[in-house]
């Protein structure tokens, strides 16, 4: 079979996308690749002058590309709200939310309201944003909310109820793996509720693999080593997993993309598995409460 590459994208003409973290890396390649498809796409941001620079660079590359900033941090549920809000002003139809931001591996951190860096970030800001921003999407036909995960999310990951902050003592490792498997615990089940509630959005995940992006510059030093540039690939190469689950027109609510290479690090993006825990429904729905509680933003009960 043919490699999916952003060639098979369909014309996106008259589509709007929110993509959040598009001004570095996977994002930044995301926003990049739609906006030549003819996406207006909305570079959500935490980082203001470096989301204007990578605007200049998407039109440098496709001068009729439309683009526009909008200041988004993820760790600060007043911020997410703020965001939401502007946003739904801005845009009271949105075809695409690709919630691709994240942190990985960091010294121990706390977002504004207290969580964990990783799970506060990568999990509970991108669950509040989906659900302040799902009346925008769940009546236009074609929408869809891909979430990107990672194969962190079968390293050291559960999804400790006891500790979500790890108080009780922190590891990089397991923080990044609990955050990477509760996307997919809340892709599932998000597609789980949309489709009892009869609407038209479709919610799906995708992983980059061993994608080479500023995301990894918490990485060891033994990773850049000239042999794991064997298990790496770069970040157009990274992107093409969500540049998928957001276009292809056979995609199904539920579905993960990642790389069909070795172990799944590069190639090109095909329909992969992910962890039994990952599909654990009394574990989503469990994740999911505890998140709404979290967060304050309820949906789709």
């Amino acid at each position: 079979m043919a490699k999916w590459t952003t060639t098979d994208i369909p014309d996106q003409s008259g589509r709007i996308a929110v993509v959040t973290g598009a001004n570095s890396g996977l994002g930044f390649e995301t926003a990049t690749a739609l906006a030549a498809k003819g996406t207006y796409v909305v570079l959500a941001v935490r980082n203001l002058d470096k989301g204007k620079a990578a605007a200049d660079r998407i039109t440098a590359a496709t001068p009729d590309a439309r683009v526009e900033l909008q200041h988004l941090d993820l760790g600060s549920l007043d911020g997410v709200r703020t965001a939401a809000a502007e946003i739904k002003a801005n845009h009271p139809r949105i075809d695409l939310l690709i919630n691709n931001a994240g942190v990985m591996y960091p010294p121990k951190q706390t977002t504004t309201d207290g969580f964990e860096l990783q799970f506060g970030t990568n999990h509970l800001g991108h669950f509040a944003l989906t659900g302040l921003l799902l009346d925008t999407l769940a009546p236009v036909p074609g929408s869809r909310v891909v979430t990107v995960s990672s194969v962190g999310h079968r390293i050291r990951a559960a999804i400790h109820f006891d500790d979500l902050n790890f108080e009780h003592g922190y590891s990089r490792l397991a923080a990044y793996g609990q955050s990477k498997l509760a996307n997919l615990l809340f892709t599932y089940e998000l597609q789980r509720r949309l489709a009892a509630a009869g609407q038209a959005t479709i919610a799906v995940a995708a992983h980059p693999g061993g994608a080479n992006t500023e995301l990894g510059r918490h990485l060891p030093a033994v990773i850049e080593v000239p042999a794991m540039k064997l298990f790496s690939q770069p970040a157009a190469m990274g992107a093409l997993p969500t540049l998928r689950a957001a276009t292809d027109p056979g995609v199904t609510g539920g579905q993960y993309y990642g790389p069909d290479g070795l172990a799944g690090l590069r190639g090109h993006p095909k329909p992969v598995s992910s962890s039994k825990q990952s599909h654990d429904p009394e574990l989503a729905r469990r994740l999911w409460q505890v998140s709404e509680d979290l967060t304050g933003v309820r949906y789709l009960d």
